[in-house]
């Protein structure tokens, strides 16, 4: 797991944690912010980490917090966030509301974890990505040589294909996954048969999921990924887009790390447990 993904999971392990009022002894004091104990074996679980790192994200979390004050973040912000994740997954807002009540998490507390996610994207972007410099050809050339099994991709795809004219019929196929509202077929097919932007999509499908429904003019088409099978390396010409977007993730997660590390020398942390 990345330290991008992991500093934006905080904010809902720590909500939860909260909301379940797991009061408990204070571990350590960052810039007047406490970290307790029961904060730190909630991230140790919920993130799989050891008991140390998982102070180190606590620490980054709150020294976060801090750097992160006057950013603003619109209650509209919050709303389309919500329903752009509702509709990832298929289902109605009131549908997520019931789903999350289901579960023990209140409305109100869901929508405090996407304000917190959205702020630290925001940070993240104005701090990490804005400063990361564009690479030159001979760096993604460099990179591409000495991380070639990271651009690897299957030979053949096995899929099954689902179509309907209808939008809403589609829809419902995608909440119910029920075959009558839609025409199937199955198929194996290699990676040269498909377009790019299809075989990128398909790609990023783990086996055993489906894809969004794709606007064909006249059907929607839903494709749902059985099993990948070979392995080949992309030639660079093929994979210069991937390198680059690699690349960059890699030089942000070091800025970021220094950033924080900055930010940690001058911190003033007090360890009490």
């Amino acid at each position: 797991m990345t330290k991008t993904l992991l500093h934006l999971m905080l904010p809902m392990i720590l909500a939860v944690t909260v909301h379940a009022k797991m009061v408990d002894g204070i571990a350590l004091i960052v810039e007047g912010e406490a970290v307790t104990t029961a904060e730190i074996r909630a991230v140790q679980t919920q993130v799989g980490v050891s008991r140390e790192k998982a102070i180190d994200l606590l620490i980054q979390d709150r020294l976060q917090n801090i750097a992160m004050k006057n950013i603003n973040i619109p209650e509209t912000d919050i709303d389309k966030k919500i329903s752009q994740i509702a509709a990832q997954n298929h289902i109605t807002v009131p549908k997520m509301q019931k789903i999350l009540q289901e579960q023990g998490t209140p409305w109100i507390i869901y929508r405090k974890s996407i304000k917190d996610a959205l702020k630290k994207e925001k940070f993240y972007q104005e701090k990490v990505v804005a400063s990361t410099p564009a690479p030159t050809q001979d760096e993604l050339k460099l990179y591409y040589h000495n991380h070639k099994d990271a651009f690897t991709i299957p030979t053949s795809i096995s899929l099954v294909e689902y179509t309907s004219p209808d939008k809403a019929k589609m829809e419902k196929f995608l909440r119910t996954h029920k075959k009558a509202y839609v025409k199937v077929r199955s198929m194996t097919k290699s990676i040269k048969d498909f377009e790019p932007s299809l075989l990128n999509m398909l790609l990023q499908t783990q086996n055993g999921h489906y894809t969004k429904a794709i606007n064909a003019g006249d059907r929607y088409i839903v494709y749902k990924v059985k099993s990948k099978h070979g392995k080949t390396t992309m030639p660079f010409e093929a994979a210069q887009a991937a390198v680059a977007a690699k690349w960059r993730q890699d030089q942000q997660g070091k800025a970021l790390k220094d950033y924080f590390e900055k930010l940690r020398t001058s911190a003033n942390v007090q360890v009490l447990r």
